[in-house]
């Protein structure tokens, strides 16, 4: 499974996540310590400590795997191997301690029981489930304490705990598929989209090309024999390879005029899908081709600087007309730190592109949200 692990939402509902599944692996680890408090042998009480610790580390561990679908596999591997001894140790050192007047590896291994959904599949954590009971039982019957109580404690907290976990993890999982899902559409949509414009240059030339073949061709075997026919063919290749070139010229600068309503409501659903709020205000009416396409650039580069220097919750972008002026205001939250100024490259090939035409951008940032202006003239 492979995720951005700079999104950041992704960011925020991994925390959480992991916190969520910390609390409740957790919460079973502090019954083992009363068990340590009530144990009178010094030796018993270092064991039991050393025992519960690793066991403890080796579920963090585990625990942080779980929320990390980036983590190699062979880690992953490590991890879980790592928790399955810490658990076999734990029988020897943590089992004897509090013997007869706690069930201290019982609450360990209701833990362990909690922690199967991230280890196996169904089938298999049922097995391991069960192995984990019937140490809990024999343990606490080897300790002189009542096996009945270390399986209801075992079994039914360990059941609890997992059904917890399982949910959690399954939360997860849905989040990271949906964030996939999100990647892999903009992939498709890109891709189709060179796809539609390579449909479009071979649809162009290839008649061009074929007849510029045939005439070459053609000139060729007539070159030794009608010199002036052949010069004459020739002169019809050239003019074909002209007009095949202005015609991909033209091609090209349509796929590259961007229509600026278009690009609006691109932007939105781009910022929108990154956990961006975004507010789009359009103009009123239609802007002259030059105007929409240098706003369609301003655009461009502020959803790039919303995206790259900001953790904006929300973002609004409004486009004014008034007095012969257009003005496009992008506003965004979370400019705190680091991140796009006057002076940055982008804005000030903005700036240069802008000039010609009487237009000016700035970028400023106040009371922690993130201003870029954009002005242009127009015709009223």
């Amino acid at each position: 499974m492979t995720v951005d692990a700079a999104d950041r939402r992704l960011r925020r509902a991994r925390q959480l996540t992991l916190v969520s599944l910390a609390t409740n692996v957790g919460t079973t680890l502090l019954l083992p310590g009363v068990g340590l408090a009530r144990e009178p042998d010094p030796l018993r009480l270092a064991l039991g400590l050393v025992g519960l610790t690793a066991v403890t580390a080796a579920q963090a561990a585990v625990l942080h795997a779980a929320v990390t679908p980036w983590l190699a596999g062979r880690a992953r591997r490590r991890r879980h191997a790592a928790l399955a001894v810490a658990a076999l140790l734990s029988v020897p050192l943590v089992g004897p301690v509090a013997a007869g007047a706690w069930p201290t590896w019982a609450w360990l291994g209701a833990s362990l029981v909690g922690m199967s959904p991230l280890l196996f599949r169904p089938l298999p954590a049922l097995l391991a489930a069960a192995a984990v009971l019937g140490v809990s039982a024999a343990v606490t019957q080897a300790t002189g304490g009542p096996p009945r109580a270390a399986l209801l404690v075992t079994g039914g907290v360990g059941a609890g705990i997992a059904a917890v976990t399982w949910l959690q993890v399954w939360f997860w999982d849905l989040l990271v598929e949906a964030r996939q899902g999100q990647a892999a559409g903009a992939r498709l949509a890109a891709a189709e989209e060179r796809l539609r414009f390579a449909r479009d240059v071979h649809d162009l030339l290839g008649h061009d090309l074929t007849v510029i073949a045939l005439k070459a061709e053609l000139a060729e075997r007539l070159a030794p024999v009608d010199a002036a026919r052949a010069g004459r063919e020739a002169a019809e290749v050239r003019r074909l390879a002209g007009s095949a070139l202005t015609r991909v010229r033209e091609a090209v600068h349509g796929y590259r005029a961007v229509d600026l309503a278009e690009q609006l409501a691109a932007v939105g659903m781009v910022l929108r899908s990154s956990g961006v709020r975004c507010t789009v205000v359009p103009p009123a009416g239609e802007l002259p081709a030059p105007v929409a396409a240098d706003l369609a650039a301003v655009l461009r580069e502020a959803g790039t600087n919303v995206l790259r220097h900001s953790r904006a919750d929300w973002c609004r972008i409004e486009l004014t007309r008034e007095d012969g002026l257009v003005t496009m205001t992008v506003r965004n939250d979370g400019a705190g730190g680091a991140g796009p100024d006057e002076l940055s490259g982008g804005l000030r090939g903005l700036a240069d592109r802008l000039a010609p035409a009487g237009g000016s951008v700035r970028a400023y940032a106040e009371d922690g949200v993130f201003h870029l202006v954009a002005t242009l003239p127009v015709a009223s």
